[in-house]
C-alpha cells in the first residue's frame, strides 16, 4: 500500500452518548464523529479540543492509504495493523467510504513508518 501522513496532530475525545456534536469540531481538516449507545467519539485536530475537556487522548498522527479503495478488497487494515502490533505500536483505525486511516501516537510515528516500510508499504512524500 502507498500511504501518506496527514499534517495535523489529532485528538480523540469522548463525550456522553446523548451530547450534541460540539461546535468546536466545525471547520477542521480531519474529523470523524461516531455515536453509539454508550458514547459520542470525536477525532479532530488536537488544537480544536478545549483544554478543559477531560476525556481526551491527545497527540495522534494519521497515516492514510492513498487513493480510493474498492469495497471488494480485503485485509487492508490488517496489512497495516499486523506489523505495527508485532512491533508494539498501538493503532486507532478509521475507515471512510474511500479509504482507511490508522492513527498512531505522534511519538511513535517515525517507528510506525519504519515498521510499515519494512513490511513493504511505501510513503508519498
Amino acid at each position: 500500500m502507498e500511504l501518506y501522513v496527514l499534517g495535523e496532530t489529532l485528538a480523540l475525545a469522548r463525550l456522553a452518548a446523548d451530547a450534541p456534536v460540539p461546535p468546536w469540531v466545525a471547520g477542521r481538516d480531519f474529523l470523524a464523529v461516531v455515536r453509539t449507545p454508550r458514547e459520542l467519539s470525536i477525532v479532530c485536530r488536537d488544537d480544536a479540543v478545549p483544554a478543559t475537556h477531560t476525556e481526551v487522548q491527545r497527540g495522534f498522527r494519521a497515516l492514510a492509504v492513498v487513493g480510493t479503495l474498492d469495497f471488494a478488497l480485503t485485509g487492508i487494515v490488517a496489512s497495516l495493523a499486523a506489523p505495527l502490533a508485532a512491533a508494539g505500536i498501538s493503532i486507532f483505525g478509521i475507515s471512510t467510504y474511500d479509504t482507511d486511516h490508522i492513527l498512531v501516537r505522534e511519538d511513535r510515528l517515525a517507528d510506525a513508518k519504519a515498521v510499515l516500510a519494512a513490511a513493504g508499504h511505501t510513503f508519498r512524500q
